[in-house]
């Protein structure tokens, strides 16, 4: 069961082992694109190259779908990015239990987004965990763990290829060791020291330059995929940073002031040291160099970016 890039590792790891792959189970169809059109998940494409039996219950708690994930009498389920909390009466269904693959390293970061937000929060480590999934938000007994060390030049895309991998790798060696007709040994999570990683909204990558350029690079990194770090620009032109570099040097003038420096190097005062900007994406445009931006739009040393629409 599962949804998201993310979740592809997983399911072509399993479909190369020797494991029998009874069904897949995705979201449906959704709307993306400037046409709207309805998309197939990146999991049903693969699902669908193999010639999986493939399902997409627009709720996975309703009783038809229960029972026939009942009927298909599952030895083990495993989620990966699934999209929807599943309730006790699919959790009860396997044997062997529900294994869930989570991208952080539990407890930090239950919740929809724990990548994204381990990169804003400037962490310098995260990881991959399998656990037993319960009714909860990502509350299930861990079966194990990995760490790996976040660089600072990783982003939400970079970091979320490295830890799919990395999990798809933990998931057929704990499937391999399985015990049989029950769940594999695991430990309770210490819920106090849990903390919350919600699903990003569009708000979230509003960049305010009143934060350290530290801050404000890790949310350009943990933005990347969606919704993109984002600024205004005279009138009311909305910019995407796209790359950027915080330096150390002190500014002289009000954060969100811009400073152009051998006309091609393009810097922002913020509250804390300055930020260079690498690539800017103006709306509807695709994303360019500083140079460009500075000469396609005659920018000059002093202007400011807004602080909201």
């Amino acid at each position: 069961m599962g949804t998201s890039e993310f979740a592809v590792p997983a399911l072509r790891a399993l479909i190369s082992s020797d494991f029998e792959l009874i069904g897949v189970v995705t979201q449906p169809d959704r709307p993306s694109g400037r046409g709207k059109r309805l998309n197939p998940s990146p999991i049903k494409i693969v699902a669908t190259e193999h010639k999986l039996p493939l399902y997409q219950p627009e709720r996975a708690r309703k009783l038809n779908f229960v029972r026939t994930l009942k009927d298909f009498a599952p030895d083990v389920i495993v989620v990966a990015a699934f999209g929807q909390l599943l309730p006790q009466t699919v959790l009860d269904i396997p044997p062997c239990g529900t294994i869930n693959l989570h991208p952080s390293l539990l407890p930090k970061y239950r919740g929809a987004a724990p990548i994204q937000w381990a990169l804003i929060n400037g962490e310098t480590e995260t990881g991959v965990t399998l656990m037993l999934l319960d009714a909860g938000e990502d509350t299930g007994n861990i079966i194990c763990a990995e760490r790996i060390r976040i660089k600072d030049t990783d982003t939400a895309l970079t970091l979320t290829e490295q830890l799919a991998t990395l999990g798809a790798k933990q998931l057929v060696q704990v499937l391999s060791k399985m015990p049989e007709n029950a769940p594999p040994p695991a430990t309770p999570q210490n819920d106090a020291a849990a903390t919350h990683a919600p699903r990003l909204t569009k708000d979230t990558g509003h960049i305010d330059w009143n934060q350290p350029a530290v801050a404000i690079h890790n949310l350009v990194r943990g933005t990347a995929i969606w919704p993109g770090a984002y600024t205004f620009f005279r009138e009311n032109l909305r910019l995407k940073i796209v790359d950027c570099q915080p330096q150390t040097q002190v500014p002289a003038v009000p954060p969100g002031t811009l400073e152009i420096v051998e006309r091609r190097k393009l810097f922002v005062a913020t509250a804390e040291g300055t930020l260079q900007l690498l690539q800017i994406q103006p709306a509807t445009k695709k994303a360019m160099e500083a140079r460009d931006f500075i000469n396609g739009y005659q920018l000059q040393t002093g202007e400011r970016f807004l602080k909201q629409i």
